[in-house]
């Protein structure tokens, strides 16, 4: 199995800006309200929300993430225990 990953987004932070959308589509989805909801994720207990992917979506997440004007995507590597 190959290394896993974790994106974590902070949906208090999100301004709507939709630029991870527009990299992302699939993965960044339009809510309601104006932002972005991470296409399911589950919510931490920080109010973060979090998706585990695999080595084959790491690139396109990390372009979403960079496009984010306020930085609220993060991509870290998931130690393997």
């Amino acid at each position: 199995m190959g290394k896993q990953y974790k994106i974590i987004f902070d949906r208090e932070v999100c301004i709507g800006a939709l630029a991870c959308n527009a990299v992302a589509p699939e993965v960044y989805t339009l809510a309601d309200d104006g932002k972005v909801d991470l296409k399911g994720a589950t919510q931490r207990s920080d109010g973060k929300w979090e998706l585990i992917i695999d080595e084959s979506q790491v690139e396109l997440n990390r372009e979403a993430a960079d496009s984010c004007p306020v930085y609220a995507i993060k991509i870290e590597e998931v130690d393997e225990e």
